[in-house]
């Protein structure tokens, strides 16, 4: 993988192909890095590069990327990471598609920079629906797995940075109902179903949004091909 480095943080990304961009922004909570896409049932590494050109990048911590932990750390600071690796590619506009923690973090984006994020797909996304402790359980794992690489960081920046990302009361974290409503961004919502992944913050999602399109099946066969099939057509469409 390319690094980018900015300051003290080591951001890890792979290009494939060319044409207009695409980031992807991987599943895996906290642990979203570009080698997750491999085991899930839609790959858009695969499915994209033949015709895009495709970013897919580690998160801070997560993968190959790395960073310092602060108090301060919370949604935005992965915002600006994301969107700082787009400048340093000389990218403006561009398709964002992500999946699982993915959803969350393209609502900030396209909070952040409407006007650079041409069309989103957005696979499963998390949500808050009764299963705050899934996601402060999901944290806590990944910090105790890295705790050993920041000997620096106290118990209560590690609380800090928690409560930052999952206290957030809007029902995607990054977005409320307010802030859904506004997004002019066309949108392709594949629909969740599980703890993480609640089928209410898709459904949700879906009918705040003046510009999207909620699939309800899409893991399997034959449902699978035909939301590839959306997918391909959504894109085109929205490509300048």
């Amino acid at each position: 993988m390319a690094t980018f480095e900015r300051d003290d943080i080591s951001i890890s990304y792979d290009t494939h192909g060319d044409g207009f961009p695409v980031l992807l922004i991987a599943p895996g909570g906290m642990r979203s890095a570009a080698a997750v896409w491999h085991n899930m049932p839609l790959n858009p590494i695969e499915q994209l590069s033949p015709s895009y050109r495709v970013v897919a990048m580690d998160q801070r911590n997560a993968g190959s990327s790395a960073a310092p932990i602060t108090a301060d750390d919370g949604w935005a600071t992965y915002t600006t990471d994301q969107l700082a690796l787009l400048d340093h590619l000389g990218i403006d506009q561009f398709h964002v598609v992500g999946m699982c923690i993915g959803g969350s973090y393209i609502a900030a984006l396209i909070k952040a920079a409407p006007e650079r994020v041409r069309s989103a797909v957005v696979m499963q996304t998390i949500g808050v629906d009764e299963n705050r402790n899934a996601f402060y359980e999901m944290f806590d794992s990944w910090a105790a797995d890295i705790k050993g690489d920041h000997p620096e960081v106290d118990e209560a920046t590690w609380a800090s940075f928690r409560s930052n990302m999952y206290d957030a009361e809007p029902f995607l974290f990054t977005a409320g109902d307010a802030d859904v409503a506004a997004m002019a961004t066309p949108l392709l919502l594949l629909m969740g179903n599980d703890l993480y992944h609640p089928e209410s913050s898709s459904r949700r999602w879906a009918e705040l949004s003046p510009n999207a399109t909620l699939i309800e099946e899409w893991k399997e066969e034959p449902a699978r091909g035909e939301a590839i099939a959306a997918m391909d057509a959504f894109l085109a469409s929205n490509t300048p």
